[in-house]
């Protein structure tokens, strides 16, 4: 079978995120098992020669081009828009993850057009909306995209009822996915000081300060603990690095910046616990490769894996702020409880979001697209 998977960038900095390694994991499990998978995507921050694979997953990238000044939704590519019929047209089955962009909106239009089975998948990134620009793009496309799918992927029952207030009725073809990661190797005998990491956007809704305000209250108790805040910059980095000069952190936290995905499991191997503070996180990719590592987590009560982590006892789920993440880091800094959790995570991971199992449903998935 014959899969396309579009997402709208791809860069060396993992700028967009969840959805890329969402979709790499996707392909690559399909590779594995036999199936013809690629990525199509734009590309930035690429020198010479322009990739053509990514992760040994085939990949047609197009230079970015910025638009608007609307982040991620004002980027897109005329040779990209160009193409879309023709790369559909070569595919059985279209996987789209779903944004509000010029990418990943026309390409869908384009698969229902050419009458191929569209499965889309929105990562939480489709929800109701008061803003302008979201409400004309649900207008003139977001909508006939969602209705005229073959299948609309979700991760959490509310981002299924949100997918369904978009569109102003029930959609009847939903399947709930969740993200799976890869079977990793165990981290080995921790050694050193405790490390703490963060590793995700810098951005708002993440809460990177609330991680640096949180490593002064462990430092208190923990002095010669070590934390690592990485990720793209977001809006957030100044902030967090202000906050880190102003409580006189500068030799406790490392910020060195984006991290590729080999570089993100080399640090999660030396941690003694991973924190993500975000709020309203629906699923997130790096607390799932924490977990398949043995390490770990702490969450807030809004995450999407926060009741999953609490009851299996891989982590701590919190209320946001510095002071409950603190806490939570300081309880999973005993050994006897790092060791217990660290077995839980590995054992979650395994369990409940295996590649194997989302293989399984997202190829049954795909079945059904194909006989509609």
């Amino acid at each position: 079978m014959r899969v396309l998977h579009a997402v709208t960038l791809h860069s060396p900095s993992h700028a967009f995120g969840g959805p890329v390694r969402v979709a790499l994991n996707l392909a690559k499990g399909l590779r594995a098992r036999g199936h013809e998978a690629a990525l199509l995507a734009l590309g930035e921050g690429f020198g010479d020669p322009w990739p053509t694979e990514v992760e040994g997953v085939p990949a047609r990238l197009y230079p970015a081009r910025r638009l608007l000044p609307l982040g991620f939704s004002g980027i897109t590519s005329p040779a990209l828009l160009a193409d879309a019929g023709k790369l559909v047209r070569d595919a059985d089955v279209v996987h789209v993850h779903l944004a509000r962009d010029l990418v990943t909106l026309p390409v869908a239009l384009a698969a229902l057009r050419a009458g191929k089975p569209l499965v889309l998948q929105t990562h939480g990134m489709v929800d109701p909306s008061d803003r302008l620009l979201a409400k004309v793009l649900d207008a003139v496309a977001v909508r006939r995209v969602l209705r005229g799918a073959s299948a609309v992927l979700y991760l959490t029952p509310h981002e299924k009822t949100g997918l369904d207030a978009v569109v102003g009725e029930p959609l009847p073809r939903t399947v709930r996915l969740v993200n799976g990661t890869p079977a990793q190797e165990e981290r080995p005998a921790l050694q050193g000081p405790p490390r703490i990491l963060y590793a995700a956007r810098l951005q708002a809704r993440k809460r990177p300060v609330d991680f640096v305000d949180a490593a002064a209250e462990v430092l208190r108790a923990v002095p010669d603990a070590e934390f690592v805040l990485a990720g793209p910059d977001e809006g957030e980095q100044d902030a967090a690095v202000r906050r880190i000069s102003e409580l006189g952190l500068a030799g406790r936290i490392s910020v060195p910046g984006p991290l590729s995905g080999a570089e993100v499991l080399r640090e999660l191997r030396r941690a003694h616990v991973y924190v993500l503070p975000s709020v309203d996180e629906p699923f997130p990719m790096s607390v799932l490769e924490a977990l398949s590592v043995g390490v770990p987590s702490v969450v807030t009560h809004s995450n999407g894996l926060a009741k999953d982590i609490a009851a299996a006892g891989a982590g701590r789920a919190v209320d946001p702020g510095p002071g409950p993440v603190a806490r939570a880091v300081l309880e999973l800094l005993d050994p006897a409880e790092n060791r217990t959790a660290s077995a839980s995570a590995r054992k979650l991971a395994d369990a409940a979001y295996s590649m194997d199992a989302v293989l399984d449903t997202l190829l049954s998935v795909y079945g059904h697209a194909v006989r509609r």
